[in-house]
């Protein structure tokens, strides 16, 4: 087994709570399904918010997809002019067999525009 380090993204259409736990849940469930991955092969899920979010943690999405025992982190992004709003990031810390050029890095929706490179 090796440690690895998944990252994903997604845009909010809008800064709202239910919208927020909607769509982060819908990105750790893509990431996890795109990489074959179970809740106990999750070291630690770190999430990042730019600053015009302010509706909700990211984390709790997790923890009511059942992560509560996964080490979860939110943080705010860096303010920068004119970066894409409302975006949460995540980059998940994994055990997996699957080779680092096998990682599958999950963008959705604006957010693809980040890693147009890694966006499926």
């Amino acid at each position: 087994m090796a440690i690895r380090a998944i990252r994903g993204a997604i845009q909010l259409d809008s800064d709202e709570r239910s919208h927020l736990l909607q769509s982060t849940a819908e990105l750790v469930t893509k990431v996890m399904h795109a990489n074959s991955l179970q809740s106990a092969d999750l070291i630690s899920v770190w999430f990042t918010a730019t600053p015009d979010v302010t509706s909700e943690f990211p984390a709790v999405a997790a923890r009511e997809l059942g992560l509560g025992d996964v080490p979860l982190m939110c943080s705010v992004e860096m303010d920068v002019k004119d970066a894409m709003p409302r975006v949460i990031r995540l980059m998940m810390h994994v055990e997996t067999k699957i080779a680092r050029p096998e990682i599958q890095h999950i963008y959705l929706r604006g957010a693809q525009g980040l890693r147009a490179d890694l966006a499926q």
